[in-house]
């Protein structure tokens, strides 16, 4: 067994194929082990703490070390540690969760379908919502809506319904029948428009794409509530709503991603219900059990369920691991704490806004152009000249350089392009933010200070950070 961090770095390089990584670069610096966790903390296997302002990836929802999970793992691993879904079968964990999940979920929905991660229950979404109109008598509804920059899972469908073009041009993506609208982004798009006029704006191009397509080939529209992976892009107030018009003129389904938004993230069971809009499907993963064990699923409408169970026959899919006992028994520990601490409603009342008046007055500091959060997400810009809307050269790579300064003040925060995000845990106190805050703090003068020794700042510019630093 390696004990020295160089000997497992030796190890993951020869043999481990990470996600998302360029490995000719990891295995030129070594990748970063990650030793135990606590709380909002990890730490490194030289000691070195770190506050996980990702909530792992944006997953931990009730933080690390929580005995309850580890418990709720092992009485159910010595009762049915595994068995399927398949063969008309069952499990008490699978059976309850389900009831749980749709209780939280509201009266609009009555099933749940499980999977092990967020990727599963996109591809999930694309067969069931494609046998749903089959089953309808409407076999050409196929296409299915998605927007630019999104994210939904990096498995051929998930990918195909992301709009990450970097995903797209490695294998031929997105698959047939999946096409694509721009994103709500006010601040990229539109910062001088009417931020409401500017959401009303957007959800009008969802209905150009319909009728671009042809209303009867429409199957569905799929959105996150506020994009993660695209960098916290929170829509304005007025796009959900109208989203959710333009679905119910033209009889398509509404796919609302929760694998990030759900289970409290933004203040609210799901984040269909804060942004006001009815889905027919939701797709859950991540927060279910805190990330503790993997788990997904699509949580089913009464209007497709209904359809589904009555006329489709047979749902040729599923997994080996669908309704995985053991996954399921910890998802309802999971809530359970959530719920006896209270955690949804703390992040709506108290520890959401005190992190958003803490992002506010980020806009103070010389880098930041705009900040904003919805729950506990948040993502701030990184701008060369804010005052005048002047992005750094993308090839400088500025966000890389502020998540290493992170990274090397003890903090976790996520770079997209100069967009720098964070998703702490649902657990946080007033005093985590606090302290998480002060190193966001730090971790932006550094950054600064790096720009500026870099000559990457204009004269004007130097002249604000020289004040913003004393």
């Amino acid at each position: 067994m390696p004990h020295t961090t160089r000997e497992i770095q030796t190890l993951d390089s020869a043999h481990y194929i990470h996600p998302f990584t360029d490995h000719k670069a990891l295995a030129a610096q070594g990748a970063r082990v990650i030793a135990k966790a606590d709380g909002v903390y990890v730490w490194d296997s030289e000691g070195k703490q770190i506050f996980d302002g990702m909530s792992g990836l944006w997953c931990v929802n009730v933080g690390y070390g929580r005995q309850e999970l580890v418990d709720a793992a092992s009485r159910q691993m010595s009762t049915l540690p595994y068995y399927n879904s398949f063969f008309k079968t069952t499990n008490v964990p699978a059976a309850e969760l389900a009831d749980r999940i749709v209780g939280l979920a509201g009266d609009n929905f009555s099933h749940v379908f499980y999977s092990s991660s967020g990727s599963e229950s996109n591809d999930t979404n694309v067969r069931m919502v494609r046998h749903y109109w089959a089953s309808l008598g409407q076999p050409e509804r196929k296409v299915i809506i998605s927007r630019k920059n999104a994210y939904h899972g990096s498995t051929m469908c998930g990918a195909s319904l992301g709009g990450m073009s970097g995903m797209h041009a490695q294998g031929g993506l997105p698959i047939p029948d999946i096409v694509h609208i721009e994103q709500p982004y006010h601040f990229a798009l539109a910062p001088a428009k009417d931020r409401d006029a500017f959401g009303l704006e957007a959800a009008s191009w969802l209905e150009e794409k319909i009728l671009a397509v042809g209303p009867e080939k429409v199957a569905a529209f799929i959105g996150e509530p506020v994009q993660g992976a695209g960098g916290v892009i929170i829509p304005p107030k007025t796009y959900w709503p109208e989203i959710q018009r333009i679905c119910d003129k033209y009889g398509i389904l509404l796919i609302s991603d929760e694998v990030i938004c759900g289970f409290g993230r933004l203040g609210t069971w799901f984040g269909s219900e804060l942004m006001g809009a009815k889905p027919d499907l939701m797709t859950f993963a991540k927060g279910v059990t805190s990330g503790y064990i993997p788990l997904g699923g699509v949580v089913v409408s009464k209007r497709v369920a209904d359809v589904l169970i009555n006329k489709g026959g047979e749902f040729n899919h599923g997994y080996t691991y669908s309704g995985h006992p053991v996954a399921c028994a910890v998802a309802l520990a999971n809530i359970d704490i959530i719920e006896k601490e209270g955690l949804v409603q703390r992040v709506k009342e108290e520890t959401g806004p005190h992190l958003a008046a803490h992002f506010a007055a980020l806009s103070d500091h010389p880098l930041v152009a705009g900040a904003e959060t919805c729950g506990m997400v948040g993502g701030l810009v990184l701008m060369q000249d804010k005052n005048r809307h002047l992005s750094f050269d993308e090839a400088l790579e500025v966000g890389m350089i502020c998540r290493e300064h992170c990274f090397a003040n003890g903090l976790v925060m996520r770079a997209v392009g100069d967009r720098m995000i964070i998703a702490p845990p649902l657990s946080c106190t007033k005093a985590d933010i606090d302290e998480m805050m002060k190193r966001v703090r730090i971790c932006l003068d550094a950054t600064l200070a790096d720009v500026r020794t870099r000559g990457w700042m204009g004269a004007e510019e130097s002249v604000q950070a020289s004040a913003g630093m004393a």
